[in-house]
């Protein structure tokens, strides 16, 4: 088993930074994949970023202003959220995946942390 706890949300401007963290505990090893992805209130679970084997994916919508990236000793990964808007307002969840394909999809992960809730104020 695997478990996920999420931190580093809160209440941000727009325009303001944050970084969220995934501390990943039980039989993780560095070869799983490791994503984030976030809902908002009324719409379904989206997909946001990726990390596997040193290659990183992301969704249109936060390329250039988010990065993702991963410390192996620690079974942490991280986002860094940049140039923050309104619409990223959302619970930001992290999920590790045995595969390295079809990051995208929810589907593909296997085990999914509880979410830290970003909050972007105009």
């Amino acid at each position: 088993q695997v478990q996920l706890v999420e931190s580093g949300g809160g209440l941000v401007q727009t325009g303001g930074s944050l970084r969220l963290s995934c501390a990943a505990s039980g039989r993780v090893f560095s070869s799983y994949s490791m994503g984030w992805f976030r809902q908002a209130p009324g719409k379904e679970r989206e997909f946001v970023a990726a990390i596997s084997d040193g290659r990183t994916y992301y969704a249109d919508s936060v390329k250039g202003r988010f990065t993702i990236s991963r410390d192996n000793a620690k079974n942490t990964v991280y986002l860094q959220m940049n140039s923050l808007k309104s619409e990223d307002t959302a619970v930001y969840v992290c999920a590790v995946a045995r595969e390295s394909y079809g990051l995208r999809a929810r589907g593909t992960y296997d085990y999914w942390g509880q979410g830290t809730q970003v909050t972007v104020s105009s």
